[in-house]
């Protein structure tokens, strides 16, 4: 069996004074430890950031691929050791809620990733800073360079510090749900089909736009769920979908969201 391949080179935005000043004092609220600095700096790269220094700096995004991983691997292992009474599908759907974009999002919020990332002028107009998607990727990234700098006992220790209590909540059934998600689940499985969504009307300017979209399933509609952007309608449509077919089935309810 072969050895592994060198740890590739990266481009890394320049730690200066002032950023070394931001990325100890994230290291201090974080409670983790980087030998080299410029892999963490690297993981708060946006690829907006990257693309307006072209050739100069590389963004988050391999980090972000391999700290996916390193999460999955942690979190699963610790599930399995914890909760040896359940089964494959059980451990399968706690750790959905557990490394989803909601809860990766929450954590960084919590740790105030948004005043670190390296951002692009557009996508910082835009409010992408705040974008949950984008936060998440960040969080993702981060694990993945703790990884790189000091191994995988540093990474867990830093991803359970986190992410056993999501895992609690999910336990105790206080996690934030993704009812797109369970919804589709519920269809394929009672109905052996797929939730259509439609947007029913959005108002308001372009900085401030609200949409109105409902659900259709089993020739039933649901709706319409509200929010400022079509995700948010779409979750909330969902989520009174799913309420109502669920309704007077509490087991299955129990069991779809546990």
């Amino acid at each position: 069996m072969g050895s592994l391949p060198k740890l590739q080179s990266f481009n890394t935005p320049t730690v200066d004074a002032e950023r070394k000043k931001e990325l100890l004092l994230f290291e201090r609220n974080a409670k983790v430890r980087f030998k080299r600095l410029d892999l963490l700096n690297l993981a708060f790269t946006h690829r907006s950031y990257a693309n307006e220094n072209p050739g100069v700096v590389d963004n988050n995004e391999k980090l972000e691929f391999l700290g996916d991983s390193v999460l999955g691997i942690v979190v699963s292992e610790y599930l399995f050791r914890s909760l040896p009474d359940k089964n494959e599908g059980d451990l399968a759907r706690i750790k959905s809620f557990v490394v989803s974009e909601n809860s990766l999002a929450q954590i960084a919020r919590a740790l105030r990733v948004d005043n670190f990332i390296l951002i692009g002028k557009g996508e910082e107009y835009s409010g992408g800073r705040k974008k949950k998607a984008i936060l998440a990727d960040c969080m993702e990234a981060i694990i993945g360079a703790c990884y790189l700098d000091s191994g995988i006992k540093s990474a867990r220790n830093f991803v359970l510090s986190f992410f056993v209590e999501e895992i609690d909540k999910v336990l105790e059934n206080k996690h934030q749900k993704d009812y797109k998600t369970l919804l589709q689940e519920f269809a394929q499985k009672k109905y052996h089909s797929y939730p259509r969504y439609r947007l029913v009307k959005k108002s308001g300017p372009d900085h401030d736009r609200t949409f109105w979209i409902d659900v259709e399933l089993n020739n039933r509609t649901f709706g319409p769920g509200k929010g400022k952007n079509k995700k948010q309608a779409e979750q909330e449509a969902a989520s009174i979908a799913y309420a109502h077919l669920c309704e007077g089935n509490q087991e299955s309810l129990d069991r779809s969201s546990s």
